[in-house]
């Protein structure tokens, strides 16, 4: 198994590759790959880790060598929110990323898995999508936008709020992800009841808990360690999949267009990644309004990756 980590000098990769050199299972390859000259002195770093994972740096020149044979690719390089952005303008500059690493993925690894958490998720997923259409190679079961952050976020939030042990509760969140389009649904929590107001004060919370990061960190960057353990999360479950387990998750995906034509949703994993699509269940009225109120803005901004590849 080869594993590739795209952007893994940055905070979310470091973060991201530390706990893939924890958790990865024995005699997996995992590379490297980042702009910034210290790329290769991150790997050594790791490699002092004792795991029986190996580990190998590539810098700017080496991205088709980071690439080869990988199982599965894991996105976090891009440009990190500052204070009083939101995550649309992130877009000039992640935009054109997004399009550079996936064409060398159509090169090196067209079969791989592919992990996206370049923000804005909900454009560069669909940027990532149109480069593997046109090469000929697109399948929609192989291509992620990871949001388990919001997922994570939301069992936070909910433990702390109900005092219920957070990793033992499953709160769905579909639709995108940011702001609100990243849509929780609360009525679904098992074992917990919510009063309308804290229905309403939840949702807002985990739809702007990106924005809380940015303003308590004071400059300093956004979500680097949470999105870091997020993504390890969801890099495990893929992995789990491609070794035969059934695994559910959450994931941004192309789907069956009921919604729109990438939409967060439940999903199994499995060996070609998405093995099945699980539908969203029942709506509260609270939810279903927000759905209907959150499509224009989630079609906007898949239709804005769409043409960046079109235009550029």
């Amino acid at each position: 198994m080869k594993v590739a980590v795209l952007g893994a000098a940055g905070g979310i990769g470091q973060a991201l590759s530390l706990l893939l050199k924890l958790d990865l299972p024995a005699g997996t390859d995992l590379a490297l790959y980042d702009l910034a000259p210290v790329t290769p002195g991150v790997a050594v770093d790791l490699s002092h880790i004792p795991t029986a994972v190996t580990v190998t740096g590539y810098g700017k020149e080496d991205l088709n060598k980071a690439l080869v044979g990988a199982d599965i690719v894991m996105i976090p390089a891009g440009m990190p929110r500052k204070p009083g952005m939101d995550r649309s303008d992130l877009f000039n500059i992640n935009a054109g990323v997004v399009k550079t690493l996936a064409e060398a993925i159509v090169q090196q690894c067209p079969k791989a898995l592919v992990g996206i958490i370049t923000n804005p998720v909900n454009t560069t997923v669909a940027i990532a999508a149109e480069v593997f259409k046109k090469a000929g190679t697109y399948d929609a079961r192989r291509l992620f936008g990871v949001t388990t952050l919001d997922v994570i976020r939301a069992e936070t939030f909910v433990g702390e709020l109900k005092g219920k042990n957070p990793a033992e509760l499953t709160v769905p969140v579909i639709g995108g992800h940011s702001g609100t389009t990243i849509l929780p649904l609360l009525s679904q929590v098992a074992g917990v009841s919510f009063s309308d107001e804290e229905v309403a004060s939840l949702t807002v919370r985990i739809q702007n808990a990106g924005t809380e990061v940015v303003e308590a960190k004071a400059g300093g960057g956004s979500a680097t360690l949470s999105m870091g353990q997020a993504a390890a999360r969801f890099c495990i479950s893929l992995i789990k999949g491609l070794q035969g387990e059934t695994v559910n998750e959450y994931a941004y995906v192309e789907g069956d267009g009921e919604h729109a034509r990438f939409f967060a949703q439940p999903l199994v994993l499995g060996k070609n990644g998405v093995e099945k699509l699980l539908p969203i269940g029942t709506l509260s009225s609270y939810e279903q309004q927000a759905m209907n109120a959150m499509l224009g803005t989630l079609k906007a901004d898949i239709t804005l990756g769409e043409e960046f590849v079109k235009n550029n």
